[in-house]
Parts: structure tokens; sequence; C-alpha cells
């Protein structure tokens, strides 16, 4: 360990491999699974040698051992060996769309103790030199973690290489959620923020998120995470560390904040409230994350008394023992919380994530069960809404605000989110924007009012959280379900007056998990190659490859399909999982006095179209 007097030079310089270090064999290009037996066993052990947990040197060197025995009567366990050890070490984890993401163990290609104390390295080096160097003040760089497995362990490691590299570490005073963090960065004024978390993932995984601000980013970027050229460059600026061993650390010098932080994000959600006579009762689950005190704190300052917990998954438990994905689109995730709702009467469920960065609603719809007869069967009646619902019904309350107040702003949404925003932002005379997926490009329109995507994420105070913030969308569903019910109307009625008005749009999702990665860009090479002709038994009309650009987008790996009767189909993989994931949108014409009736006609015709085009593109991509 060292202390803190290491040098600015020194701190900044913390890390860099030297000529001859002993993990150059894992450096260099050659270090593949493709390279030869013995040249891959060498860079494996010269990992081992550099590794900082005792416990993943025993893992790997268990795997080394087994993989070089020379007994031929233990072949299938040899091949085992090396193929797992080859999959550890397919290449660094590299920043995607919600940072760096991967399975929890020992190896290059895991999230592990060396792999943070590296990256740690590398952003404190890139820090001073893109803020000059030595001769302005040193960088500050917030750091937040969540429940899971060993994120404590990656934040005091991030801290301690931050310290050492004079960089002025401020840590969380516990497992948060992550718009905390997000928040912090810019209330802070931080130039960096570090949260370790792996959002929704299974549980299994870890993930180092990274976020920009202070005297880095200016402009609408400030406190949003990374964007390209800059994950390359901080990327870059990983590679050149040298062995985790050889990376100073402090054994102090960081600064744990105090309660006055998450008093202050209480605070500037809590202002989002509009002060109406509280008459609801909502359930809501934290899926056995960090959200539910925060959560709980913010309802009852915003006046919510009637609130009640799911208990069972109140408190965190980074293995998630109620659910089979700690992941409120995943089904069954929710059956918990709607059953305490069918139990209690309530008016709303409303379920975060492990991190709480993304908020699930389930409303009761009692026509549900003419266009999703099992769900309802399984549910009595409740219905998890969309996140493309939930964000057209945020977005036009938004919206309303918005107009009411002629200052302006914009609308964004997601190349895979519902047309519909950009429909509520036109009936409003608002601007609306398309982006590419990730709140990475959401958070940085400018003139943000709100953003969201698809997959439960909703930006609502861009101002204070330039990221999506899964606490500050239940306040403002609890409240529009509050407000509508004084109107003796739910979301349901208010999603049938979005029909009404600009026509029915329904969304849904199709999904494949591989375990050989090659799959998903045999898929997509297959898709762009052969595409359907036709959707829902409508002629495809438009076939769009998104590495091309699209409607000045930057490329990205993704294919759109349009059909003649506005159904949309956009393919892309996942940056977070090893899927390919397709989002899928059917629209249906709308009279703007259509009844009851009408609309539930509506909903099982478009139901039944959405499920023909989820059969074609699942014959598409050979599923």
């Amino acid at each position: 360990m060292t202390d803190r007097t290491t040098s600015r030079r020194t701190g900044r310089d913390a890390g860099r491999a030297s000529s001859g270090s002993s993990v150059d064999a894992a450096d260099d290009p050659s270090f593949d699974p493709g390279s030869s037996h013995a040249r891959f066993l060498e860079g494996v052990a010269a990992w081992i040698d550099a590794d900082v947990d005792a416990d993943d040197q025993r893992e790997l060197l268990h795997l080394l051992e087994l993989a070089d025995s020379p007994d031929p009567r233990r072949h299938d366990v040899r091949s085992a060996a090396l193929a797992d050890l080859r999959d550890r070490f397919a290449g660094p984890l590299e920043f995607g769309t919600a940072g760096m993401r991967g399975r929890m163990g020992a190896g290059q290609h895991r999230m592990n103790r060396a792999v943070v104390v590296r990256a740690a390295a590398g952003l404190s080096s890139w820090l001073w030199s893109s803020l000059g160097g030595a001769a302005g003040p040193r960088p500050r760089v917030v750091i937040g973690f969540d429940g899971r497995h060993r994120s404590r362990t990656f934040a005091r490691d991030s801290a301690a290489v931050l310290a050492a590299a004079d960089v002025e570490a401020l840590v969380l005073p516990s497992a948060l959620p992550t718009p905390v963090l997000a928040f912090a960065v810019r209330h802070l004024g931080a130039d960096a923020g570090i949260m370790v978390t792996a959002s929704h993932n299974p549980k299994a995984d870890n993930g180092y998120k990274v976020y920009l601000g202070g005297r880095v980013v200016t402009g609408a970027g400030q406190g949003a995470q990374l964007v390209p050229p800059t994950e390359t460059e901080i990327s870059a600026a990983i590679a050149t560390v040298g062995p985790a061993r050889e990376v100073p650390r402090a054994s102090d010098g960081w600064t744990v904040l105090g309660p006055e932080l998450v008093d202050a994000y209480v605070a500037s959600v809590v202002a989002l409230s509009d002060g109406a006579p509280r008459r609801v009762r909502v359930v809501t689950t934290a899926l056995h994350g960090v959200g539910a005190g925060v959560l709980a704190r913010v309802l009852r300052e915003a006046g919510f008394r009637d609130v009640i917990e799911v208990e069972e998954q109140v408190d965190p438990d980074p293995d998630f023992p109620t659910v089979a994905f700690p992941n409120p689109e995943e089904p069954g995730a929710m059956d918990l919380a709607l059953a305490y709702a069918q139990d209690a009467n309530a008016d709303v469920v409303i379920a975060n994530d492990p991190d709480a960065d993304r908020c699930a609603v389930a409303v009761y719809d009692r026509r549900v069960g003419t266009y999703q007869g099992a769900e309802t069967a399984r549910s009595n009646g409740w219905r998890t809404l969309h996140g493309d619902e939930v964000g057209s019904l945020l977005g036009e309350d938004a919206a309303a605000r918005v107009a009411r107040s002629a200052t302006g702003g914009v609308l964004a949404s997601s190349v895979v989110s519902s047309r519909l925003l950009a429909r509520i932002a036109a009936s409003h005379r608002l601007r609306h924007e398309t982006t590419l997926t990730g709140f990475k490009w959401i958070s940085r329109v400018d003139g943000l009012a709100f953003g969201y995507e698809e997959a439960l994420g909703y930006c609502a105070d861009p101002e204070r959280v330039r990221d999506k913030d899964g606490i500050s969308a239940a306040l403002l569903v609890a409240q529009l379900v509050n407000r509508l019910a004084a109107q003796d109307r739910s979301l349901v009625d208010a999603l049938d007056d979005l029909a009404r008005a600009h026509g029915l749009h329904v969304s849904g999702q199709l999904s494949a998990r591989f375990d050989d990665l090659d799959r998903i860009s045999d898929t997509m090479a297959h898709l762009r190659s052969t595409p359907p002709r036709s959707l829902g038994g409508a002629g495809v009309s438009s076939v769009a490859d998104l590495s091309d650009g699209l409607d000045g987008l930057p490329p990205t790996d993704g294919v759109r399909l349009l059909t003649a009767d506005s159904t949309r189909v956009v393919v892309r993989p996942s940056g977070t999982e090893p899927k390919v994931k397709c989002y899928l949108e059917v629209v249906v014409p709308v009279a703007p006095d259509a009844s009851h009736d009408d609309l539930t006609a509506a909903r099982a015709f478009a139901q039944e179209r959405l499920e023909r085009v989820q059969a074609d593109m699942r014959r598409a991509l050979g599923l």
C-alpha cells in the first residue's frame, strides 16, 4: 500500500506498464483465445502473478493446473478447463450501453478486483491528462455502489487507487441507488462518477458505470455517462496500465460522505411533488435491491401515507432469492407485488430494479383478459404496463407541464422506443428528438425536459439527474395515479385518451440469449442478408441498416424494418447482456370518439397482430 504523499505526477502515471512488465503477455494483442496453447497459458500465469485477490488467484491456478495436466485420462476435464480459461481471457471488458459489465470471477474478461484496480488507474490517468496535468486543481470523483456481491469491495478498491493517484475520492455512505450517484456528480461538481452496479442483470454479474462532469464535460452532457470517443480514450488509458499488483493503492485518504447527500437528493425529488391531497394506496417493491429506503422516504415526504412494501423484497440481498431474474421486465418478477396489490385492493404497483434506476408499473385492468388471457389469469386482472406506456403517460404529463410554463423544452426517446412520444410532443408544439439506445445519449439532448427508453428508464428531472431515475419516476407515477383517482379515472383511462388522440401504439419484445457470442453476429448478419418480406401479414416497405447511420444518428449495430401498415421492428444486440433483442411496435388507427368497447376491440386486434409479427421475426432470426 502507498500513503497519501504520492505526488501528482506519480499518481497521474500510476499503474502504467513498464517495459518487460510481468503482465505484458496479458496486454499484448497476441494474448487471446486464438493464440498458441503454451503462449496462452503463459499469459494466464502472468495475470495470476499480477492479481490482487488471493481467492481469484486460487480460482485461476486451479483451472490452470487442470488445463495443463499431462494425464491423458483427464482429457475431458482438461478441455473443459481450457475452454473456461479461454472464455475468461476472451479480451478485456469494454464499456457498452451501460458501462462495463460482466460476470464476476477471476480473469481478464470478468468483473474482479484486478480489473477494477486497472480501470480506476486508467480513469485517474485520463482525468489528469484531460485536466491539464499537475497545473490545476486535482480531479474530484464520487463513487457509489449497490448491494451486489463484491460491490462494496470494488468501490473501496477504486477509492484506494484514486487516492493514491492524488485524486479527490468521495464515497457514498452506503449501498444506494444509481440515481443518487448520478445526482451527486452534478450536485458536488465532480469531474467523474463511478457506480459499481450491474443494475437488473443476473446475480452472477457486476458492473462499473462511469459518469463525467465538473471541468471535464460542459453543457447537456455534464453528469451523463460516457459516449464515444471518450469511452475509447478511457479504455485506451486502462490498456496502458501495468500489472494490477503494481498499481499504487492508498490505505486511506478518501472521504466517506455523510447523510446530507441523500437528504439533498430526496429533497430534489420531493420538489417535483404537486402537493395535492393523497388518496391512493401504493404497493412498492425493491426486488431485493437498494431502493426501498430512499423511495419510502420520498413517497412519505411527498404526502403518500398509504404505502405497502413487499416485505420479502425490501432488504438488499445479492442472491435475489424470490425472483429468477432481478429485472421487473421478466415474467414473474412482480408476482409477489401483484399478490400484495390484489390482497390490499391497491391502486397501483411500483417496482424498482436492484439499483433503482428503472421503474415498472402495474395497474388493474378489468378488460385485459380480452387480449392477454393467460397473463390476466395468472395476475388476477393486474397488468404490468409496457415501458412505452409508462413513458408515454409521463411524457404527456411533462409535455403539458412544459407547455403551460411556456419555458420550452424537448422530449426525447431512443430509436427502439415507441413513436408515440413524438406525436405527443407535436401535439403540444414541442420538439422531439430520437437518440441511440442508452441514457448516455438521451441525457445529452439540449433543452431536455423529459426523456425515456422502453426498458423502464425515465429521466424526469434532467437538471439534477442526467440519467434514468426510478425513484423520481415512481413519485411522478404515484401522483399521476392520485390525480386521476380524484377524477374517478385510472392510468388505463389515460392510455385510452392517448390512443384516441394519436392512435393505439402497442409494443412488445422478442429476445434470444446466446452462450456463444459468435451467434449474435451471425444472427445479425443473416437478418441483413435475408430480411423478412412481410411481418404480421403486411409487406416490409423499408429495411434500414443502423450501422450506416440513420436519420442523422451515429452508426450502431442494428436493423430497422418498417411495413406498409406502420408496424416497426428494430433488431439489435443487447448492450448489457448476451442477447439479440427485437423491439416491436404496431399502430392501429382509433377514432377520436372511440368507445370503451371500440378500444377494447382495438387492443385485442393490436395484440393479435403483435403476436403474428413476433412469430414472423422468430422465423426470420432462425429462433
